[in-house]
């Protein structure tokens, strides 16, 4: 295994697709990734032991709550992208990673270097998302 290859070397479409480079590139820049999520997390915790101490005033109170509230919402989101993370390192380790769950094509490379955690191609994607508003538009009628 080579060292920091994720700050070396850049995926080309040169190379045979997914290739020992690509997965090895990809598999750093996730974990990279993870540990700065894990950091922010850490940290997270430690901001929220500061809130622990009341305000008398009402109006302080309200924008705390309202701050802490903004506050987890996004280490929810964070913890959700660390799932999405640890299950593309999965897909590395089993040799899955970079091809569409749906139609297992070629996810491609500019799209997994945006999208590193992407399970599927632009199409599938798209496809997903138009019925996925389709039936919201149905709901909301």
């Amino acid at each position: 295994m080579r060292e920091n290859l994720f700050n070396t070397y850049r995926p080309s479409e040169d190379e045979e697709y997914m290739c020992c480079n690509h997965r090895q590139y990809f598999k750093e820049k996730l974990l990279v990734w993870r540990r700065e999520l894990a950091a922010k997390s850490e940290s997270f915790f430690e901001d929220l032991k500061e809130y622990a101490t009341r305000t008398a005033d009402i109006l302080d109170q309200s924008a705390q709550q309202t701050e802490i509230f903004a506050d987890f919402s996004t280490r929810e989101r964070q913890g959700r992208l660390l799932q999405e993370i640890d299950l593309a390192l999965d897909r590395i380790e089993a040799g899955e990673y970079g091809y569409c769950e749906i139609t297992g094509e070629d996810i491609g490379l500019k799209r997994l270097e945006a999208r590193p955690v992407a399970t599927r191609c632009i199409e599938a994607q798209e496809q997903f998302e138009r019925l996925a508003n389709a039936r919201t538009r149905m709901v909301s009628i």
